[in-house]
């Protein structure tokens, strides 16, 4: 269990790797010496990304230009990774989107496209590599989930469903696995400060106190120990955010569901806005970059 060694044979692939948490990922484990597989849609900002990391840390740094919301794209993923020669000892599933406003009014593209980012993409690809992990005996596997995954979020229903999803599938996983040597975890941040905010545009973070986010750079940092001490699910930040996150996941829902309504109100408000919604290509060019 715990973070395997690094291995030249071997490869780390991170998902979402173009920005914010996944960007972070990335580098952290380049400074525990791992060569790199990076996956987004902006090949540019990968192979920018790539070389500082190459340079700086002396790591093999590949980069794979994918849209992992498109099962095509992950077959071709999956392709491209076996005709490198390397095995995948390290997955971290990190690209996603959310969609902040109500379901009714909302695109029924985007929140299909959002479950196949967040839920189909996560399975899709750690049915494709946890297997050849638990022959081999060793390997780690982080999901980034979310507090919204807590409870449900009015305005926020899908995203907050798929991220309660990905944190029971990656638990039950970690049970499956306990005595393997593959370790899987769960990252479950609260509100981080990257571009998932500029595209997604949630309202809910203004009603939460600066104290209990968290930055990118903690939540690759405490995720990857995390790995280390072979935790299942980690709420990453300082003990107070872990104190405030902590009551949302064991709340009565009679008790949760009014708090978060209150929570979402600004999202709610944008249904009675036309106008508000972001078009498909908008919401699309986020998906790389990690959720919260």
């Amino acid at each position: 269990m715990g973070l395997p060694p690094p291995s030249a044979r071997e490869t780390a692939l991170v998902t979402g790797a173009s920005s914010g948490i996944g960007l972070e990922f990335a580098r952290a484990l380049a400074r525990r010496g791992h060569s790199l597989t990076l996956v987004a849609r902006r090949l540019d900002r990968l192979r920018e990304l790539a070389g500082g990391l190459s340079r700086e840390h002396g790591v093999d740094v590949e980069c794979i230009a994918a849209d992992l919301a498109e099962a095509e794209q992950r077959e071709r993923l999956h392709r491209e990774v076996r005709t490198r020669d390397r095995a995948v000892q390290v997955l971290v599933n990190c690209a996603g989107f959310g969609i902040y406003e109500p379901f009714a009014t909302s695109s029924f593209e985007r929140e299909l496209k959002q479950v196949r980012l967040l839920v189909e993409a996560v399975v899709d690809l750690d049915a494709r590599f946890v297997p050849a992990m638990a022959m081999r005996g060793r390997g780690a596997v982080v999901n980034v989930s979310s507090t919204a995954g807590f409870q449900a979020l009015p305005g926020n229903g899908t995203y907050s469903a798929s991220k309660a999803f990905v944190l029971t599938h990656t638990e039950a996983l970690a049970e499956e696995l306990r005595g393997s040597g593959v370790g899987v975890t769960a990252v479950c941040p609260g509100p981080v400060p990257t571009e998932f905010f500029e595209v997604g545009r949630p309202l809910v973070v203004n009603r939460i106190p600066r104290l209990f986010w968290c930055s990118p750079e903690r939540v690759a940092e405490d995720g990857l120990r995390a790995v280390e001490r072979g935790a299942a699910s980690v709420v990453p930040g300082s003990p107070l955010a872990r104190l405030f996150y902590g009551p949302y996941r064991t709340a009565p829902r009679r008790i949760a569901a009014p708090i978060a309504r209150w929570l979402m109100a600004g999202e709610l408000a944008r249904g009675d806005s036309a106008g508000e919604a972001l078009p498909i290509d908008s919401a699309s060019e986020a998906v790389e970059a990690e959720t919260r």
